[in-house]
């Protein structure tokens, strides 16, 4: 209800979850373009995905790669690219999060915030 008795005009609140609606799909498109990086091994292994988690890139320096210790060289994977996903998780709360809140702050589903 609208203090002092008045309708909501609903045109108005249809346009502004328009425009949410075009800001949340902007950001999404920017977040799927955007790259970043989580490294592991004081960065002999880094890995690249997206602002929205897609792995892009493994680098693997020479020197992490001992053939009698894989499973070292499989726990850097591991690391660099539970890093670069954790850097993809804050770009999306700096993107998204403030358009959630512009949803009565309920947050985003499918979106840890």
């Amino acid at each position: 209800m609208i203090p002092g008795g008045g309708q909501p005009n609903m045109q108005q609140l249809l346009q502004q979850a328009q425009k949410m609606q075009q800001d949340l799909a902007r950001a999404q498109e920017e977040l799927a373009q955007t790259e970043v990086d989580g490294q592991a091994g004081g960065g002999l292994v880094t890995a690249t995905v997206t602002g929205a988690g897609e792995l892009r890139a493994l680098k693997i320096d020479p020197k992490a790669v001992d053939p009698d210790d894989t499973e070292t060289l499989a726990d850097l994977v591991v690391a660099a690219v539970q890093a670069a996903n954790e850097n993809a998780q804050t770009l999306q709360q700096q993107k998204l999060g403030p358009l959630a809140q512009g949803l009565g702050g309920g947050g985003i589903p499918g979106l840890p915030f």
